[in-house]
């Protein structure tokens, strides 16, 4: 046995939970790593990540790595991101989303008035982050060796405009995924610059993970919401709470059920970040009708309708089938 091994395994007889709390509860389908040992349900034997980190993953639902995408990178996708904003470039099927405090007499093609561009896997420049070596390596201890690349986002907050409509309500991913196990998705969040309280950052119920998929919906704040910006309808607010404050190149891998979500943005300045959320090939897809997930589904739809003039038998995995990108391994299933 490795020293590495030796390790691993004497800080799980020290976890501070027994093996049958550390598992998450069904998520509507079944998890292909039912077959792993529960106290080790969350990350893949690999090479790369320290026991130290792999029970960090297993107990709180997320690792931060410090200084992994460089900063020339960061300026490249910063400049393709301006240049999206300005219609510069047009990629197929990006959506550019505004705040919704920003009224439509005050829209300039800039990206001051562009708060998050999403699906942007046509974008050859911006699709590059999805494909870094060092992001891809991380992403294989959780997702393992076949990895499709299926949201991407680049996220700009803004300044609030004092309506507070800046946050982001307290969430889980798999709210808006039709495709499981939870287990083999991650989502891989790169600071483009220093994020913090005061602009925003993100924060998250370490541990919240291990739970169920909640039911979501648009939460009552005054100021309004933005679209699709759902939020956990009911969750324990006295719950242990992490401040993720990180430097430029920061990232941070979170799994699909972690709770999590952002303040206000305090400053003057807009807060980047640039995000991927990755699955194995080997996931499949699954029918939302009559669970939490019908609601999303509706609105998606809805949307689809109107804008692409979509009808008949669409559903929501159809509306992810045609996003999803092979980035390493093989293509089984998604």
């Amino acid at each position: 046995m490795t020293r590495a091994a030796e390790r691993l395994k004497l800080l799980i007889n020290h976890l501070d939970r027994s093996p049958d709390v550390i598992r998450a509860a069904p998520t509507l389908a079944p998890s292909l790593s039912s077959s792993l040992p529960l106290s080790l349900r969350y990350t893949l034997d690999n090479d790369l990540l320290t026991p130290e980190q792999r029970i960090s993953y297993e107990k709180n639902g997320f690792i931060l790595i410090k200084n992994l995408v460089s900063e020339q990178d960061i300026n490249r996708f910063r400049n393709e991101f301006e240049k999206v904003c300005r219609q510069h470039v047009k990629p197929l099927g990006l959506v550019a989303m505004r705040d919704v405090a920003i009224a439509k007499s005050e829209f300039v093609p800039d990206q001051k008035a562009v708060t998050k561009i999403q699906d942007f896997q046509e974008d050859p420049e911006l699709f590059r982050y999805c494909t870094l070596p060092q992001i891809l390596k991380y992403v294989e201890c959780f997702t393992g060796p076949n990895i499709m690349a299926m949201h991407t986002m680049l996220i700009n907050k803004p300044p609030d405009a004092g309506k507070k409509t800046s946050r982001h309500p307290m969430h889980q991913d798999l709210h808006y995924f039709p495709f499981r196990p939870a287990d083999r998705i991650v989502c891989a969040w790169t600071a483009m610059e220093r994020v913090n309280r005061q602009n925003g950052c993100l924060v998250v119920l370490p541990g919240s993970h291990t739970g169920t998929l909640r039911e979501h919906d648009y939460p009552e704040w005054e100021g309004g919401v933005n679209k699709m910006y759902h939020g956990v309808r009911d969750y324990n607010q006295q719950h242990p709470r992490v401040h993720l404050e990180m430097e430029k190149g920061d990232t941070v891998f979170f799994h699909p059920l972690l709770i999590h979500g952002s303040g206000m943005n305090q400053t003057q300045g807009f807060r980047k970040a640039i995000s991927c959320h990755y699955a194995s090939s080997d996931c499949f897809y699954i029918n939302v009708k009559g669970t939490t997930q019908e609601n999303i589904e509706k609105e998606v739809l809805e949307i689809a309708s109107r804008k692409l003039n979509m009808t008949g038998d669409f559903d929501l995995k159809d509306s992810w089938a045609f996003r999803g990108r092979l980035v390493q391994g093989e293509r089984t299933s998604l």
